[in-house]
């Protein structure tokens, strides 16, 4: 059974720093464009970062570049997303996903995704 497990949120206050691990299991990880989304109450579920299965190409929202900094380990099987500067609005559930040999150039599309984690919870206050 393919796993994804986010770990790394929690309570933070503006200006501070997170960074997101999302280790996966039962996954040939180095073949997965890895994508991490966030998703605030009566919103939909958007794109933050993306990172390719090959060459480490990254995508990055807007909202979040020169913020945050999504990278992989592929030796561990996992995924990071190092957030600086955190804002307000960063409040949201982030889950991380896994797409087999995804175009990063499609990496904002949620079905492009096979497997997704169950999230977890970032607050920022002000």
């Amino acid at each position: 059974q393919v796993q994804l497990v986010e770990s790394g949120g929690g309570l933070v206050q503006a200006g501070d720093s997170l960074r997101l691990s999302c280790a996966t299991s039962r996954l040939t990880f180095s073949s997965y464009t890895m994508g991490w989304f966030r998703q605030a109450p009566g919103k939909e579920r958007d794109l933050v970062a993306a990172i390719g299965w090959i060459g480490g190409s990254t995508y990055y929202t807007e909202s979040v570049e020169g913020r945050f900094t999504i990278s992989r380990d592929n030796a561990r099987n996992t995924v990071y997303l190092q957030m600086n500067s955190l804002k307000p609005e960063d409040t949201a559930v982030y889950y991380c996903a896994a797409a087999f040999r995804g175009l990063l150039l499609n990496a904002k599309t949620p079905s492009l995704y096979n497997y997704w984690g169950q999230g977890t919870q970032v607050t920022v206050s002000s």
